[in-house]
């Protein structure tokens, strides 16, 4: 059996169509079809049904799709094992949204300009199932909050950023005292189910400010949109760029210490792709360096 046919019906499951799964592979929708169809034959069942343009998975399908992904991933390790003497394989990387928009792009082009044999596979997600999914075995490594709990030791973990929290504020309000524009201002609040929306939840208590709520949300870019346009002020980390453009607004340093965010990087020791999680560790601090000289 060619695994190169368990990659396209794997792709067409999650393109969900032949053409765009041909798009993805490069090769024609033609192509795909017969794939899938002889596939079906040595598999004697079905697995894609077609409807129009679209398709869907069947019964049989998604019973073995799993074990393909499984297949597909443990294919990709043998070439990781088997080339001691070069960096190259599938490297299996979780991205919490932040991390995603802000750092990842630029340590992941430095990582692939070095080392173009090397393949990531992105999984986007929200740190604390990142975290469950790099314990579990699903992923090698993930860019991720700091945790608010103590870490399994079979996994590790390595600070890139910290993000102190400030106030944002529109740009005529600059000089204005911040405890104040917390105080008399509508406040955005950063969503308290997440964990930087915590820490800012924890600073109002701490200096005992009582805001006048309006909105709360988990999107920090929205957030930034929703101070320029007047709506009131926030309580964030100061994250990592870009930034929506065009904006107006400002970031005030708050005159009583809090607790930054933190992210960084969690990896399982025990990844047979660990050399590919130490590339990715370094090129991760250099990118971060890089930018300050």
């Amino acid at each position: 059996m060619e695994t190169q046919f368990l990659n396209t019906f794997v792709t067409v499951v999650d393109r969900g169509s032949m053409a765009a799964a041909a798009r993805s592979l490069h090769i024609t929708p033609a192509a795909v079809a017969q794939q899938i169809r002889t596939l079906e034959r040595e598999l004697g069942a079905p697995l894609i049904a077609r409807a129009g343009r679209t398709v869907s998975v069947t019964e049989e399908g998604a019973r073995i799709l799993q074990r393909a992904r499984d297949l597909l991933r443990n294919v990709a390790d043998l070439r990781s094992v088997a080339n001691e003497n070069e960096l190259a394989g599938e490297l299996r990387l979780g991205a919490c949204p932040t991390a995603l928009a802000g750092l990842l792009p630029d340590i992941l082009s430095r990582m692939v300009a070095t080392f173009p044999q090397i393949n990531v596979f992105i999984k986007p997600g929200y740190s604390a199932d990142l975290y469950r999914a790099v314990e579990a075995g699903d992923l090698d490594a993930a860019m991720v909050l700091q945790a608010p709990f103590a870490l399994p030791k079979t996994c590790n973990w390595q600070l890139l950023r910290e993000e102190p929290l400030v106030v944002l504020a529109p740009a005529h309000l600059a000089h204005a005292d911040p405890h104040e524009l917390l105080r008399e201002q509508p406040l955005i609040r950063y969503d308290r189910h997440e964990w930087g929306g915590r820490q800012a939840d924890e600073y109002l208590r701490q200096a005992g400010i009582v805001p006048r709520e309006r909105f709360e949300l988990n999107a920090l870019n929205a957030i930034a949109v929703m101070v320029d346009r007047g709506l009131g002020v926030s309580l964030v980390p100061d994250w990592a760029k870009p930034w929506p453009e065009g904006l107006n607004v400002v970031r005030i340093a708050l005159p009583q210490h809090s607790e930054p965010r933190r992210i960084g990087m969690v990896w399982s020791r025990s990844s047979v792709r660990i050399r590919l999680v130490n590339v990715l560790l370094e090129e991760g601090r250099t990118a971060l360096i890089e930018p300050q000289r």
